[in-house]
């Protein structure tokens, strides 16, 4: 299921689509209610019905919810309506710092200023238990006014995640080839990943 512009679900009204993933689609909307806009990311429908992947879902709205930070783009909720599973997430106006790259190198203070926000938001994370897993570029956005927001933890690890919980091989954002270990399948983006990671540590 895709929204269209001007497509009503729950309070929101679709305004126009922002990017999409392995885990979903992203739309700019409106919030009806209280009059400001937000960023929905909307489960596929396909995904509906394999628990696994809902489940990753809902594990994304919790990892979000005990993430309180500046530099952490916030969730305002999670919602099911007309057949859609979606996220109601803050809308961070702004590049991302991929988009940013593309215009050349970034001056070393600049760098460096981005660079303490990221590791800033990171920390906080750490210290609730939560590995963000996928964190590249494109998961960083970069406010107007030069503030960083950490985007993007559907692939992150929570504190209570195990192995043998859910059966992820079938995750369109695994890296390929997959490498089992004992955490299970490694999970990421490979030009970006930490050796440990890459080793399923």
């Amino acid at each position: 299921m895709s929204f269209l512009p001007g497509t009503r679900v729950s309070s929101y009204e679709i305004v126009s689509p922002l990017g999409h993933g392995g885990m979903g689609e992203v739309y700019r909307a409106r919030d009806r209610k209280l009059g400001r806009d937000v960023a929905l990311k909307l489960l596929p429908q396909t995904f509906m019905s394999d628990p696994n992947r809902l489940a990753r879902f809902y594990r994304e709205a919790q990892v979000l919810a005990s993430l309180n930070h500046p530099h952490i783009a916030q969730i305002h909720g999670l919602e099911e309506d007309q057949g859609a599973c979606f996220l109601v997430l803050e809308l961070v106006e702004g590049a991302t710092l991929a988009e940013r790259l593309k215009q050349g190198p970034l001056p070393l203070d600049d760098a460096v200023r981005i660079a303490r926000q990221i590791a800033d938001a990171l920390e906080t994370a750490h210290e609730k238990g939560v590995v963000h897993r996928d964190l590249k570029p494109a998961n960083v956005a970069l406010t107007a006014k030069g503030q960083v927001k950490v985007l993007d933890f559907g692939l992150a690890k929570a504190p209570d995640d195990s192995a043998g919980q859910s059966d992820q091989t079938n995750s369109p954002t695994l890296t390929s080839p997959m490498v089992l270990s004992n955490a299970g399948v490694i999970l990421g983006t490979a030009a970006y990943m930490s050796p440990e990671q890459a080793r399923g540590r």
